[in-house]
């Protein structure tokens, strides 16, 4: 049942993202070269066992075509883990990740996510529970290299203990947040451990991947057996595969990005309906309206839109070309 040891080397993953990484992204993702590994955004497992549930639980949906995908839980109640667990097994998923690296203030403050790298005997009390409930489905963890400072050769060493299937390792601190370069040394000192610790962990690299290039090259440089890319996919959505040959947005004419924009709208409109604002495409536009003739002056009359219709009418009457992407 685990997954993770059944993975080429190395193997590719997209990174959790809060308000990005839905079932319509990874759909999408999916479109244009998809990664051996999806994980769903991060869900409270406090949300999942309470009255909450319908107000999280639309980040659990998925398709087929996003599999295998992991659920990513955080919180710091160990029997809401034991519950949320078992809830998600029911699902389907290929696996579970505790998330023990976010940054967020408001996140921290609760003692969750980044919160446990200070407190190792609740992040182990928290994995038990969760590796409990999975009975048999693979239970990972996401981190960080410390919190204020460095702390690889402790904190890295604590989780290597639990002998996680998987271990993804951002080469930050939380302090750090994303406005330092990442610290691949470090991630390198988290795979040695890993080979005296538990050597049956998978270690998965995560920060500052920028293309194929790199992942083989951080694969061969720092011995990680997967590579995670987070904020790389806004720069290409290409990054993780070929598209009939392409492999870089940069390679794409205007009326290419123009009928990738409206490919995303597809699969946003399809998996949504009315359950989501519009507002929240905007974010999207700047990746494929960039880079060619009056780009910004169409990129601003899009985000005055209010819906999706009327955005694809806009891109419309500017573009019938048949797009190689289509």
């Amino acid at each position: 049942m685990n997954f993770w040891s059944a993975l080429p080397k190395p193997f590719t993953v997209l990174a959790p993202m809060e308000d990005v990484t839905d079932s319509a992204f990874r759909q999408f993702i999916a479109f244009c070269g998809r990664p051996d590994v999806f994980f769903t955004e991060f869900t409270s497992t406090d949300g999942l066992c309470s009255a909450g549930y319908d107000a999280v639980s639309h980040r659990l949906k998925f398709t087929e075509i996003e599999t295998p995908l992991v659920a990513q839980i955080w919180g710091n109640n160990p029997e809401n883990y034991f519950k949320a667990v078992t809830k998600l097994k029911e699902m389907g998923f290929a696996g579970i990740d505790i998330n023990m690296g976010c940054p967020v203030d408001k996140v921290v403050k609760k003692g969750c996510c980044a919160a446990l790298i200070n407190n190792p005997e609740l992040a182990k009390e928290l994995y038990l529970a969760a590796k409990e409930a999975a009975n048999g489905i693979p239970v990972s963890i996401k981190t960080r290299i410390g919190f204020k400072k460095k702390q690889t050769e402790s904190w890295i060493a604590t989780l290597l203990e639990l002998k996680p299937p998987a271990l993804t390792v951002h080469a930050r601190t939380a302090k750090q947040l994303s406005n330092y370069p990442a610290d691949w040394d470090e991630i390198l000192k988290s795979v040695e451990l890993k080979n005296s610790i538990s050597p049956d962990t998978i270690v998965i690299g995560n920060g500052d991947v920028s293309s194929q290039a790199d992942c083989l090259h951080k694969h061969k440089t720092y011995q990680v057996d997967g590579l995670m890319i987070g904020r790389g996919i806004f720069k290409n959505p290409f990054i993780f595969n070929f598209k009939d040959g392409v492999t870089d947005i940069d390679q794409l004419s205007s009326h290419d990005r123009i009928a990738l924009l409206k490919k995303h709208t597809d699969f946003f409109k399809l998996c949504w309906q009315d359950k989501k604002p519009y507002a929240i495409l905007k974010k999207y536009f700047k990746i494929y309206i960039a880079n060619f003739a009056g780009a910004s002056e169409l990129r601003a009359k899009l985000m005055e839109t209010s819906s999706i219709d009327e955005a694809v009418s806009i891109l419309d009457t500017l573009d019938n070309h048949q797009s190689i992407l289509a």
